[in-house]
């Protein structure tokens, strides 16, 4: 039986883990160079998009609407969620920089789930926000009023920093003394739990279990709305009315898409596709932290008369000067 000393400095030792090392992508090493370059590309699209979509909102007085906030919260959680992990990733790809420490792990881990979290939350209220300007127009400014948008964030905000939190205390509480290699790129909840020397079952199942439940109750949120806002228009009088009130939801419909139908698949393969290898599992992984926040603030650009205005005089000005 070992000494209470013994104990003590073991659980010291596993508690202060030594650093991990990130293999990058497992079975594509060699071609980590060549693979580096489109996230390069990707990711400086995506940092790009959102900083100009950030600085036409900041600046637009027109554009200083619910709806164009709620845009630039998006954005500037797109910008999180990109720079958590492609930054490291590259580092890994181009430089060989493999190791991170424990708390710089736990770290990416909780801005990496925190962004996921709060992006379906965003979408969920930019939903609401629609719903409100389609089924209740007259009533559009004293139901979003500045105070209650600020009431909005700030609930949607504390909701996935309690849902993400506990997270990185049951990482925390894991002894590990086996190997700290983690085949991926970037540090994940459950990737990183499995390294543990202990049961993980209460990691497994608040990982998945929590999440996934957010993410369904805000998808059936998003649903009912669409389904309030499709009743609406469908009472209009004139197709032309129709199109007009479905235009102003396509970049919402597009970019809900976008971030819902991989994050499904994602999952669900994590569940049940056992026989998808873990190469495929990894790059699907890196590619839907960066494709989405590329992909918004262009299709917002193109779809939203508004913003498409601002961009084509943004930069027709700057050409002309």
């Amino acid at each position: 039986v070992p000494s209470w000393s013994a104990m003590i400095i073991f659980n010291l030792s596993s508690y202060n883990p030594g650093p991990f090392i990130l293999m990058g992508i497992p079975g594509l090493e060699q071609f980590h160079v060549w693979i580096g370059i489109p996230f390069c590309i990707i990711y400086i699209i995506a940092v790009m998009g959102n900083c100009i979509l950030l600085y036409l909102i900041a600046v637009e007085r027109s554009l200083h609407e619910p709806m164009f906030f709620f845009l630039s919260m998006l954005a500037m959680t797109d910008l999180m969620l990109s720079t958590t992990t492609m930054p490291k990733t590259l580092s890994i790809f181009w430089l060989g920089a493999r190791e991170t420490t424990f708390p710089g792990c736990l770290t990416q881990m909780f801005f990496l789930h925190f962004s996921t979290a709060l992006d379906s939350a965003i979408l969920m209220a930019m939903a609401f926000d629609r719903y409100v300007a389609i089924c209740s127009p007259l009533r559009y400014t004293t139901i979003l009023t500045p105070k209650i948008i600020i009431k909005i964030v700030i609930g949607i905000a504390f909701r996935s920093f309690c849902i993400i939190l506990p997270v990185a205390f049951l990482v925390t509480r894991l002894p590990f003394c086996r190997t700290r290699i983690i085949p991926h790129s970037y540090c994940e909840h459950i990737g990183v739990a499995r390294l543990a020397c202990a049961d993980i079952s209460i990691n497994i199942w608040y990982g998945f279990c929590v999440p996934v439940m957010t993410v369904i109750s805000d998808v059936i949120l998003i649903g009912m709305s669409y389904t309030f806002i499709l009743c609406a228009v469908f009472c209009l009088p004139s197709r032309e009315a129709r199109q007009k009130t479905l235009g102003t939801c396509g970049s919402h419909v597009c970019v809900i898409l976008m971030f819902y139908t991989p994050l499904f698949f994602s999952i669900l393969a994590h569940r049940f596709g056992h026989n998808i290898s873990r190469t495929f599992h990894i790059m699907f992984a890196n590619l839907y932290i960066v494709i989405p926040p590329a992909l918004n603030p262009i299709v917002y650009g193109v779809k939203t008369k508004k913003i498409r205005a601002k961009v084509v005089h943004l930069f027709s000005t700057n050409g002309m000067k």
